[in-house]
């Protein structure tokens, strides 16, 4: 089955958001939903997400999966916004505790915390099935640029997360709390082994000057064309040149916001009790 699939790209932070559904009034899936936020003022505000709802509204789609492909580093979620109003299970994969374990040291978060994944309203396990609707899905278990990341088979179409970005772009960095190129550099080899023809459709495009922004792609433009792990570059060539790379990066803009957000599977810590509420920023501490 070839599924719907309906794009957002996000400009401020180089993230796709999809709608997936089989036909209006149909069930839909939500993937990598954006909520936007302004760094210099710790302002947030439903742009963004409010596009989504629109789109879902207009075609009648009912809304029984909010997908993360893992806890997002460069935006926060709008997933709980997105609950409230089109309804849906917001879920990720089972290793998300293994994250929270991380980052709830380096925030300091509050002792009753859980680190069980229990913010979310399901957890996936590496080949699960699910419906949307009449479609047939599986989560898959892509790790490497975190060890929680995972990818959705929705009939013919591939949501990839971070693990790849078009060919021309390359593949996402390792050096967060847990990553590791070489674990991604396998995690890509299990989506390469899919029919060349499946469709890839990837969490972010950052596009070269000479190209407008572009987010969907088959497995065999990646196994041809990816300047990373194109061309059957051996996993030792791949390891040194991410390593190699990322150490020139510096930390993306929204990771502090966006971390202590996300874990919490897009909720705000609870308010002071002046009413305002505090994120934390850890000085020295990544």
């Amino acid at each position: 089955m070839q599924p719907i699939i309906q794009p957002f790209f996000d400009v401020n932070t180089g993230t796709m958001t999809y709608v997936v559904h089989e036909a209006a009034g149909s069930s839909a899936a939500i993937v990598d939903p954006v909520l936007d936020y302004d760094p210099k003022a710790a302002r947030t505000s439903t742009r963004s997400a409010d596009a989504v709802i629109a789109f879902v509204r207009e075609k009648h789609l009912t809304v029984e999966w909010i997908l993360e492909t893992h806890a997002h580093a460069d935006h926060l979620s709008a997933a709980p916004y997105l609950k409230r109003e089109l309804g849906g299970k917001i879920a990720i994969g089972e290793s998300i505790r293994t994250v929270q374990g991380v980052f709830k040291k380096i925030f300091d978060l509050e002792p009753e915390f859980q680190l069980d994944g229990s913010q979310f309203d399901h957890l996936f396990t590496d080949g699960e099935r699910f419906m949307i609707g009449a479609i047939e899905a599986c989560a898959l278990f892509v790790p490497g640029h975190t060890p929680a990341d995972m990818a959705y088979r929705v009939g013919d179409a591939v949501f990839v997360g971070d693990t790849l970005f078009m060919p021309d772009v390359g593949t996402a960095r390792c050096d967060f709390p847990g990553g590791s190129a070489r674990t991604l550099y396998r995690s890509i080899q299990r989506l390469l082994a899919l029919d060349p023809d499946t469709r890839l459709f990837v969490c972010h495009d950052y596009p070269p000057d000479t190209r407008a922004p572009q987010w969907q792609c088959t497995v065999r433009d990646q196994r041809d064309h990816n300047i990373h792990v194109g061309g059957g570059k051996t996993e030792d060539e791949f390891v040194a040149m991410r390593e190699a790379r990322d150490a020139t990066l510096g930390m993306p803009t929204l990771i502090l916001p966006a971390i202590q957000v996300n874990i919490r599977a897009g909720r705000f810590p609870q308010p002071a009790d002046n009413g305002t509420t505090y994120l934390k920023i850890p000085l020295n501490a990544l």
